[in-house]
């Protein structure tokens, strides 16, 4: 009977270890999408909301993967609510890339212990009101580079802010509506070259229209006043302390 016991508890376990080594392994969604799309470059992959999809970072684009069928697909993802997940996990990568940016290069406005990054136009409309909402505000300082998307005549304008000495002047001179005076002999070369890196890093931070905004780590596409003060409300600045100048006031 021990012998039995002993016969059938050993079969078990043989049985059991003979079935554990032929069971399939699952491949990860990684390993099937990039057999299934061998030229698709990606740098995340992982699960949704969603059961059985997949979402796909490929530098600033995000889209979803079905192992199943080893489907792509591109669109956004909404909420009941009209909360597009999509857009917010974008405005997330974006953001990530903002940190990277050289904030030496951007003209600086304001001394208030909030930081907001932004791209602007001097001759867009909504970032002129964009401009009248902060200019109200003692508690930011605001990072500014220039991306003329829609209005190219307004390199003149960005060329007149980044050749001033005084850059933070000659930026509230141009949002002001102020008349301003170009050089006859023009820009120098240094100062349009300075512009050109102001479009290339809005580029490279998926800047697709103005103002674009990024605060305490979100990205705000328009001139969404509502958005905007939500975030700075919940921004307590660096390190949660005033700034020197604050504490002059």
């Amino acid at each position: 009977m021990i012998r039995k016991i002993c016969g059938v508890y050993i079969a078990c376990v043989l049985i059991s270890g003979c079935a554990a080594h032929t069971a399939p392994e699952l491949e990860k969604p990684e390993k099937t999408l990039h057999k299934a799309f061998p030229t698709l470059p990606f740098e995340s992959v992982k699960e949704s909301e969603i059961k059985g999809l997949y979402e796909v970072v490929s530098g600033l684009n995000v889209f979803y993967y079905y192992p199943e069928k080893e489907y792509l697909i591109f669109g956004d993802i909404f909420t009941s609510s009209g909360k597009n997940l999509t857009a917010e996990r974008k405005g997330g990568i974006a953001a990530g890339l903002v940190k990277t940016l050289p904030l030496d290069k951007a003209v600086k406005t304001g001394y208030g212990k909030k930081v907001v990054i932004e791209f602007t136009d001097p001759d867009c409309p909504f970032c002129k009101k964009a401009y009248d909402f902060f200019k109200t505000r003692s508690d930011v300082t605001i990072y500014s580079f220039f991306a003329p998307l829609a209005h190219p005549a307004a390199i003149s304008k960005i060329y007149f802010i980044l050749n001033a000495e005084d850059k933070a002047k000659a930026y509230h001179e141009v949002f002001e509506g102020k008349s301003i005076v170009q050089p006859k002999e023009g820009y120098s070369n240094t100062v349009k070259k300075l512009a050109r890196e102001h479009m290339a890093l809005a580029r490279s931070v998926g800047v697709s229209g103005t103002p674009t905004f990024f605060i305490n780590g979100k990205q705000v596409e328009g001139a969404d006043f509502k958005q905007i003060e939500n975030l700075l409300e919940n921004d307590p600045g660096k390190d949660g302390k005033k700034s020197e100048k604050d504490d002059l006031k």
